[in-house]
């Protein structure tokens, strides 16, 4: 009997082994580097969130010329996207004789362009005599229109002709209410029972432009009526 030739067996496969990465891997190389960057920009992110400026706050309501002295302001650090260069920063000196030219209400951030000489005022404040009860919102920093009610014409001698009706007309057409200021700035209210026999009334400092102020001395000077309306919203809170 002859005996079957068996196949030979084949060769034990040699198992594959991991290698270390090289340095020189391009792979290695390119996760490093997005590994780098990321730390690099989360760090400038950080830095540039908490990086802070010193600047001026308005301590309380700042109005239209009055001066302004370091008990009106408090420093607060800020960060401002573009930069705090256009607020009073609180390391410099205040400018000397500066003087508020338009209202920064009590806690905001004091832009420079707020300040200056008292030549560039816009508006100059007058006093206003009101006769009544003073609302509690009207303060210095809130804002109200003025309104005159021109005295009531005295009855005299009786005119004729047509000269006469029209000068009744036009009187009976200034006896009405009208309005002087819409929106002005209340500077100072002074409240002073020795000022009115009936011990209720103020006087209330208004900022007017020189149009405005021009028709409020001719409105006291008739003998008119003030009446101040607060415009609702835009009394001043304290700064917290």
């Amino acid at each position: 009997m002859s005996t079957a030739t068996r196949p030979p067996l084949p060769r034990a496969a040699t198992a594959a082994r991991l290698r270390a990465p090289s340095w020189r891997d391009p792979r290695l190389l390119v996760g490093l580097l997005l590994v780098l960057t990321s730390v690099l920009l989360g760090a400038r992110v950080v830095a540039a969130a908490s990086s802070t400026t010193p600047v001026w706050a308005a301590a309380r309501t700042l109005v239209p010329g009055e001066e302004v002295t370091p008990e009106d302001l408090r420093r607060v650090d800020v960060h401002v996207d573009g930069g705090a260069g256009a607020y009073l920063a609180a390391g410099a000196p205040l400018p000397v004789g500066a003087v508020v030219l338009r209202e920064v209400v009590a806690g905001d951030l004091v832009p420079r362009s707020s300040l200056g000489s008292s030549a560039d005022l816009a508006t100059r404040p007058v006093g206003l005599p009101v006769s009544g009860p003073v609302p509690s919102g009207l303060v210095a920093g809130a804002l109200v229109d003025v309104w005159v009610v021109p005295p009531t014409p005295r009855g005299g001698a009786a005119s004729t002709g047509s000269a006469a009706s029209g000068a009744s007309s036009g009187a009976a057409a200034q006896a009405g209410p009208r309005q002087l200021a819409a929106g002005a700035v209340v500077a100072e209210v002074t409240t002073d029972s020795t000022a009115f026999s009936t011990g209720r009334g103020a006087v209330v400092q208004v900022d007017l432009a020189p149009a405005e102020l021009q028709q409020a001395l001719r409105a006291l000077a008739e003998d008119a009526s003030v009446s101040l309306v607060l415009v609702p919203g835009s009394t001043p809170t304290a700064a917290g």
